[in-house]
């Protein structure tokens, strides 16, 4: 689930599913609450790739900031950190 595998497209993964925070963080910083109601429309449109729940994008969020590609800002919202490293 984590990674593609031969039975797993990439957006059915968490590895994917964090590429597609990443794209949706790209606007600025962002809560938690509102990114789940970007995915759970994703989830609900015609388009949908893959279906994630609240608990996937937990996961590729923590994924996503063990590895360094996000932070939180003192406010409580979620930034691409390797994005605003590069603008600095």
């Amino acid at each position: 689930m984590i990674l593609p595998s031969k039975h797993l497209k990439i957006s059915e993964s968490l590895l994917g599913l964090g590429g597609y925070l990443l794209n949706y963080l790209k606007g600025g910083p962002q809560t938690v609450d509102h990114l789940w109601f970007k995915v759970s429309k994703q989830n609900n449109s015609k388009k949908s790739f893959a279906y994630h729940g609240f608990d996937n994008v937990i996961f590729a969020l923590n994924y996503l900031y063990i590895i360094g590609a996000i932070d939180i800002n003192s406010e409580g919202e979620i930034f691409n950190a390797i994005n605003k490293a590069k603008s600095e």
